[in-house]
């Protein structure tokens, strides 16, 4: 299996408000670039979508080793969702998971590859997270300077 790694961020200006995110690929010397918008969505949101996107891009089963600078994706995959599938899309307070319809896809798209989850700190100089971060705002400016 190809090991791709896999770099992701997303945000948006206002929460909620106008949003972008962008997801960096590698893979043995190259590199793919993606990005994408949504005019009313949540910080949370764009940095799901990112991660979405960045595995649905790869087109057959992968090792994965995917780095993002969202706590909230990182702990919501590896500490969270197992509980929240048991509890039927429920919280520990039970109360219905926020963006339910995008952990569904991440987690479909997760289900396609082997991954390994890494988290960084956003804006603290890591060379792909601020490509993903750049990404992200290209995204962003392009939806706000839209006619």
């Amino acid at each position: 299996m190809k090991k791709v790694y896999l770099y992701t961020d997303g945000g948006c200006r206002g929460n909620p408000g106008p949003g972008g995110w962008g997801a960096v690929l590698e893979y043995d010397g190259h590199q793919k670039c993606l990005k994408g918008s949504a005019p009313e969505t949540t910080n949370n949101q764009m940095e799901l979508t990112a991660a979405i996107r960045g595995l649905e891009a790869l087109t057959r089963p992968c090792d994965v080793v995917l780095t993002t600078d969202s706590q909230y994706v990182k702990n919501g995959i590896t500490q969270w969702m197992a509980n929240w599938k048991r509890n039927q899309w429920r919280t520990a307070a039970k109360k219905p998971v926020k963006n339910k319809a995008l952990w569904q896809a991440l987690d479909e798209a997760v289900g396609r590859h082997n991954v390994s989850w890494h988290w960084v700190k956003g804006h603290a100089g890591h060379p792909q997270n601020e490509l993903a971060d750049a990404l992200a705002n290209e995204a962003m400016d392009a939806l706000l300077h839209a006619d």
